[in-house]
């Protein structure tokens, strides 16, 4: 007898508490617990990602900047995604298009009936027919709604293709980037490895001189110092090497601990000046970037939508046609049929929905214009400042270039002194510590003004598929690397 209340006391209390699923919770018991999914939450992945082309994985240890960017395309979710945008596109286009062609459709029915007849005495007969039929019927007219949509569906393939494109570009800048500041640290790091085999040095250096009388406790501390100090960068530089590796296999599509290496570059590095104007680069921008070409096919596609919502409340005509054959028993009932029409269809009740349809089309084409203007800026203001950023780069490297000179000569004035033993090691250690600085800033300005001119080749929208960097630059002069001057 207790059993229908517990029951209802059960479905109740079911009412109010959060559903299980696949027996777990579907919430944590309280806010502050973790939440402990059932097993179908779990994916199975595997960390490998990405796939070596088989053109590559022969030399994965001595890629070039071109493999680099190379893999990158291939492997790269972003591009992947935009590629099948504009396909989806170019299908929605084609969609678009049969609109202008008669659309026919085929239907067959069968009938049985039984018939009971009156006329003097009952009698009941059964008729069967089957009756195939084909249906045209065509758009004529409808003031400018069905070219509208082909015109959106049109501008929509411009613009995925074009923000495939600008995807593209983002990407290859991207890895010319990560690239750049991996050789950056790579070279760094063999600049400061030279430094601490130099303090190594001295320090022996000081320990001999202390050792026959020559030099105080405090060279030789100042020496310790030195070397423990260099060994601190080398270690540090040493980390963000592996952080550096680690994101350019990410821009790779591969995952960070994927065994690969970086071909050797070359001693000597061509660095030219920019030998365009910064207006031609910003022409060239606004004809070239594909993000601002997207905007503009966009805006261009709000505006055809305006001449959609206009023929909504416009009369459409429309022809069609009917045609089949009954086959039907008795044979009597058989025959062809068909038929022809044509038709105006005149929206009345919808005038006003139509009008506010009309008036915020055009609201919108005007946001897209907008819109489109606003990318002009941010691209023209982008052009500006990576032109001059790679102006400054230039004149960087000429200077840390002239700074590397008088630095590795003060350096050999300060050890030559001191091995003459007319110099002090505090002299020495300061002219060392100089061509340390000296060295890293000639690293760092020579690949600056490689990422400064990727930079300004993607601003201005002329960014090669591999890398290219069709900026107009002067005649190279070619700077040594750090690296060949000690």
């Amino acid at each position: 007898m207790c059993a229908a209340p517990l029951l209802s006391a059960y479905v109740v209390a079911c009412a109010h508490a959060p559903p299980h699923i696949d027996g777990v919770a579907s919430v944590p018991e309280r806010a502050g617990t973790y939440w402990t999914p059932p097993p179908a939450a779990h994916t199975r992945d595997s960390v490998t990602r990405g796939t070596v082309p088989a053109d590559l994985a022969d030399h994965l240890q001595h890629l070039t900047l071109a493999d680099v960017i190379d893999v990158a395309l291939r492997n790269n979710p972003a591009t992947r995604a935009t590629w099948e945008e504009a396909r989806a596109a170019a299908y929605q286009l084609g969609a678009a298009r049969t609109r202008i062609i008669p659309s026919v459709d085929g239907s067959v029915t069968m009938s049985r009936n039984k018939v009971v007849s009156q006329n003097g005495s009952s009698t009941i007969s059964h008729r069967t027919s089957y009756v195939p039929q084909l249906s045209l019927s065509f758009l004529l007219l409808d003031f400018g709604g069905r070219s509208g949509a082909i015109e959106v569906a049109r501008q929509n393939v411009f613009a995925a293709g074009l923000t495939h494109n600008a995807t593209v570009q983002t990407t290859v800048l991207d890895v010319q980037v990560a690239y750049f500041t991996y050789m950056a640290t790579k070279a760094l790091l063999t600049a400061q490895q030279s430094q601490l085999t130099e303090a190594q040095a001295n320090l022996a250096a000081a320990q001999q001189r202390h050792d026959v009388g020559l030099a105080t406790i405090a060279d030789v501390l100042q020496a310790k110092t030195a070397v423990s100090q260099a060994q601190l960068a080398f270690e540090t530089t040493q980390g963000n090497l592996h952080a550096a590796r680690g994101t350019l296999a990410t821009a790779m599509g591969f995952p960070a601990n994927v065994a690969y290496d970086i071909e050797a570059h070359s001693d000597q590095i061509p660095v030219r000046a920019v030998a365009v104007s910064v207006d031609s680069l910003l022409n060239a921008a606004v004809q070239n970037r594909p993000d601002l070409l997207a905007a503009r096919a966009e805006a261009r596609g709000a505006a055809a939508q305006v001449r959609i919502a206009q023929s909504a409340g416009l009369p459409s005509i429309t022809l069609g046609g009917t045609a089949g054959h009954t086959y039907a028993s008795p044979t009597t009932l058989s025959g062809t049929t068909y038929g022809l029409s044509l038709g105006l269809q005149i929206p009345l009740s919808s005038a006003l929905t139509n009008r506010y349809n009309v008036q915020s089309s055009r609201a919108l084409a005007e946001v897209a214009s907008a819109r489109a203007d606003v990318v002009r800026q941010q691209v023209m203001q982008q052009v500006f400042a990576s032109y001059y950023s790679l102006q400054t780069a230039t004149q960087r490297v000429a200077t840390a270039d002239d700074l590397l000179q008088s630095a590795t000569q003060s350096e050999q004035v300060a050890l030559g002194r001191y091995r003459e033993g007319v110099g002090s090691i505090i002299d020495l250690l300061t002219a060392q510590s100089a061509l340390a600085d000296a060295r890293a800033q000639q690293v760092q300005a020579r690949w600056q003004w490689a990422t400064a001119l990727a930079q300004l080749a993607h601003d201005a929208g002329v960014l090669g598929l591999h890398g290219e960097t069709p900026v107009g630059l002067s005649v190279p002069h070619t700077l040594p690397d750090s690296t060949s001057r000690q």
